[in-house]
């Protein structure tokens, strides 16, 4: 975005595609709900790319301007990724005009249409100028225009194909038999949902998936994709140790750091299946959240972003009939993972309970308030 592209989006009235704001006020909960609605609306509706600009009165068309320090691009992203599924991808810049700051939204193309407004569980349109709720031959005509619904395959707008380690690509392809080279690897990447290229825009972007599985350096983009250990039972390491990386690397770094920092005697395994889990499985939209593993005396925890989806039936813990996330970046893992730790025989949490089965109970807590899903384990002073 730049002035020139703003002056000419200045031009045109409220439509489908574009909308102008005064002002947002993330300081109400109903300001909050408001923004992320017209935002869906936006996103819902045909014709490319949409754009929210803010500092502009409506009717007018004037140019107010906004105080650029108010609203920061984190506090946005935050806002759709907590009120939208899935996530709306989404930039925010700030251009000056006139002497002034004016915000632009800018709204990309993806195919995870239709989003919903998670509060309701409405969809929202944009009908000329105003918001409404999509009808159901909208809904239905949308979800078979778009039948990607893999929150793991959203575009993150500000990445680029350099940010993927090739030799993590190389490994996947070569371990499915498929032979990749210069030639056909932009074909593949696209075709497995690492890479995504909006209809727009000539330059591919990472997916959410494709980041947090082959990046390295998913921590430019995603800084809520870490592990952070805090240990209060060996003063041989570090209280605090935070790890980052790439899913793969951060389940092996994990599972060092573990059986360094914990007894021997202690079921080392079946606190890393919990890590383990919550490294696959926590909500990756919860961008204001990390998994953290607390070493203390009185128990072991690992709490993992998001709770634990229950079945119809209402039940999670004590069947394997809980709704799993991210399976596509499960397929992955598992083709990636060389050790073979998602083979183990039996399931996570009948294993975790095993282990600890003459040690005292392994509790299992979905916090609906926080929403945070957290397994507690026994003191390691039972094992002494």
């Amino acid at each position: 975005m730049d002035v020139k592209k703003l002056k000419k989006l200045l031009k045109n009235d409220e439509s489908i595609k574009q909308d102008y704001k005064l002002k947002l006020d993330f300081t109400t909960e109903s300001g909050k709900k408001e923004f992320a609605k017209d935002v869906s609306a936006l996103a819902n509706s045909r014709g490319g790319r949409g754009y929210l600009i803010i500092g502009i009165e409506d009717k007018t068309r004037k140019i107010v301007g906004i105080n650029q320090d108010e609203i920061k691009e984190e506090q946005i992203q935050q806002v759709i990724a907590t009120r939208i599924e899935p996530p709306v991808p989404i930039s925010y810049d700030i251009i000056e005009i006139e002497g002034k700051d004016v915000g632009v939204v800018t709204i990309y193309q993806s195919e995870q249409k239709p989003y919903q407004f998670k509060e309701n569980g409405a969809f929202y349109i944009r009908r000329g100028s105003t918001t409404d709720t999509m009808r159901k031959e909208e809904i239905i005509s949308s979800l078979q225009d778009n039948l990607s619904l893999d929150t793991e395959l959203c575009p993150i707008i500000k990445s680029n194909i350099d940010f993927i380690n090739m030799e993590l690509v190389k490994k996947y392809f070569t371990l499915h038999n498929i032979e990749i080279n210069d030639n056909n690897k932009e074909i593949l990447m696209s075709s497995t949902g690492i890479i995504t290229r909006e209809s727009e825009d000539k330059e591919y972007k990472c997916t959410l998936g494709g980041l947090l599985v082959f990046s390295c350096i998913n921590y430019l983009q995603l800084p809520h994709n870490i592990v952070r250990i805090v240990n209060k039972i060996n003063s041989k390491y570090e209280e605090v140790t935070t790890i980052s990386g790439d899913l793969l690397s951060i389940m092996d770094q994990c599972e060092e750091k573990l059986n360094a920092m914990l007894p021997q005697n202690y079921p080392i395994d079946a606190v890393f299946e919990g890590v383990k889990n919550a490294v696959i499985y926590r909500d990756y939209t919860l961008y204001n959240k990390e998994i953290e593993v607390i070493l203390d005396y009185k128990n072991i925890s690992v709490m993992s972003p998001g709770i634990l989806l229950k079945n119809s039936k209402g039940a999670f813990i004590n069947t394997h009939n809980y709704i799993k996330r991210n399976m596509w970046i499960y397929e992955k893992m598992i083709t990636l993972d060389t050790k073979d730790r998602f083979y183990k025989s039996g399931r996570g949490f009948t294993r975790m309970k095993k282990a600890f089965k003459d040690y005292g109970k392994v509790k299992f807590l979905n916090d609906t308030t926080q929403n945070t899903f957290k397994v507690i384990y026994p003191s390691i002073n039972n094992f002494k």
